[in-house]
């Protein structure tokens, strides 16, 4: 007779194992279920479904809301803020903008060819979320993962083609929590970048850019945090914890000197308290100095 705890532990194991989905069922469920419009569309309520979907089983011919295949997955997030695409792989490739790789921002989808037999054949499609990285519905881990476009060669071998569907936003940078230090820099862009500058009262400074200078461009709000200033582009590892913890940030560059200087921002956020919290975070995990800056 098995002592209890190991008895115990092997029920344990069967409960566990019961609760599996099977990723590829006999019986498939085909119908497609149109999800329920929850969001608005933007990059922040995108940001909110990657985070609350991490880790969610891989199911083939499951559109949500608990369990997806990869195309599934997308047309969920997509179809949760009112943004109709196709259901399946190869027709969501074929609709929405067209981008370079060079071009890539928070929310495009990217599509791969990962059938040996047919190279060109569309098989499976992820999410971009910045700095190479990418959520999917991953046939092999049978879950929702993120994975990395630029450091993998397999996905780097087989991606074939990106597409755009969130509308083009505009933002104008304005008061900071601290009077920015790089008053300079800001103020030296050229019309050839379509920038313009001004200052208020000596404290608060107003940049309104174009959409080409802002990546992961953000949602409606008025708040963010500002990790930092950088002197070239801010370090993968950083970017990378931003999102690990489920935040949405933007870049915005500016010429100082012949340098390239980066402004790290995570938000936007509707209300100044409820950016202080996120701030708090920020600070405590990722940057000690950080600050709320406003978007108006």
């Amino acid at each position: 007779m098995k002592p209890l705890y190991l008895a115990a532990a092997s029920i344990s194991l069967l409960l566990l194992s019961g609760c599996t989905p099977d990723a590829f069922p006999k019986h498939p469920h085909y119908e497609v279920i149109k999800p329920k419009v929850r969001y608005t569309p933007d990059r922040q309520n995108l940001a909110k479904m990657v985070k609350q979907l991490q880790g969610s089983p891989y199911v083939w011919a499951e559109e949500g809301p608990d369990r997806f295949d990869c195309s599934g997955f997308t047309y969920y997030m997509y179809g949760s803020m009112g943004i109709e695409i196709p259901r399946v792989a190869r027709e969501q490739a074929k609709v929405g903008k067209k981008v370079k790789v060079s071009e890539l921002q928070y929310g495009d989808l990217i599509f791969f060819a990962t059938d040996r037999h047919h190279p060109r054949k569309i098989t499976h499609v992820g999410m971009y979320l910045g700095d190479g990285w990418f959520t999917h519905a991953s046939t092999t881990k049978k879950e929702v993962v993120y994975s990395n476009l630029f450091t993998s060669p397999y996905y780097k071998k087989r991606l074939r083609v990106c597409r755009r569907y969130l509308p083009e936003e505009k933002f104008r940078i304005a008061q900071a929590e601290k009077p920015w230090k790089d008053t300079q820099s800001i103020s030296s862009v050229t019309k050839t970048q379509g920038a313009s500058t001004s200052k208020s009262k000596g404290k608060a400074i107003v940049i309104q850019a174009p959409m080409q200078q802002l990546e992961s461009k953000g949602a409606k709000g008025n708040f963010y945090v500002q990790v930092g200033s950088f002197v070239g582009r801010p370090k993968a590892d950083l970017l990378y914890k931003i999102s690990r913890a489920g935040l949405h940030y933007k870049i915005i560059r500016f010429p100082r000197n012949g340098q390239t200087v980066n402004k790290l921002l995570i938000g936007p956020y509707a209300t100044r308290s409820e950016t202080l919290p996120v701030r708090e975070k920020v600070r405590k995990s990722i940057q000690k100095d950080a600050f709320i800056a406003e978007i108006r």
